[in-house]
């Protein structure tokens, strides 16, 4: 039992290993390899002990923008619509924390996109394929998804207030505590999501499929 109880006293003690994000795969590994890092394949790097000295020197060196996981600020500047698309092609799915405010990406294929905590408001994916994308914490607040795809969607603490969701697919999609506050739901398909939490205070749901 003593055991038992040290090992859960030692795991409480043990200081968390923060994740970097890397504005590309590229200089993400290039970041690993320069500072003895954990690269995990995609634009994300484990350094601990994290001296932030030594990132941005390592950084500024390769011209890379960086920010830590779950940041609610970002340090990574804006991305074009153009370099998004191009890196998505290349097999780039990680845009987490990403700026991609006031972006054109309508038509768009981007299915199984992580777009956790990314900035995307008043952006265009109107008819853009979004299916199986990951938009927790995402702000996609006055956005326009009209027609657009988020079939299996997951869509958690997302913000979609004043966004136009018109006749956008939303069937199977996982909603928990999503912001619809004002949203335009007109003609949505939400046939199989699971809804919690979700505010939908003054949203339009005119002719809203639920079931």
């Amino acid at each position: 039992m003593r055991d038992i109880q040290n090992l859960f006293n030692s795991l409480l003690a043990s200081p968390s290993r923060p994740v970097l994000l890397f504005d590309s795969v590229e200089k993400a590994e290039e970041v690993a390899f320069m500072l003895k890092g954990e690269w995990d394949g995609c634009n994300g790097v484990i350094i601990y002990p994290c001296d932030e000295i030594a990132v941005k020197s390592a950084a500024s060196l390769i011209g890379a923008s960086w920010c830590y996981q779950g940041d609610t600020r970002a340090f990574i500047d804006s991305m074009k619509a153009t370099e998004l698309i191009q890196r998505y092609a290349r097999g780039e799915k990680n845009f987490i924390n990403v700026n991609l405010r006031c972006a054109n990406l309508s038509g768009a294929d981007l299915s199984e996109t992580d777009f956790s905590w990314a900035k995307l408001s008043l952006a265009n994916f109107s008819r853009a394929n979004l299916s199986k994308t990951n938009l927790t914490g995402a702000d996609a607040s006055e956005t326009d998804f009209n027609q657009a795809n988020l079939i299996n969607s997951h869509l958690v603490r997302t913000n979609f207030q004043l966004a136009n969701l018109q006749n956008v697919c939303l069937r199977g999609a996982y909603l928990s505590h999503v912001s619809l506050d004002g949203a335009n739901l007109t003609g949505a398909d939400l046939r199989g999501a699971k809804i919690h939490y979700t505010n939908m205070i003054n949203s339009n749901i005119t002719d809203t499929i639920f079931e």
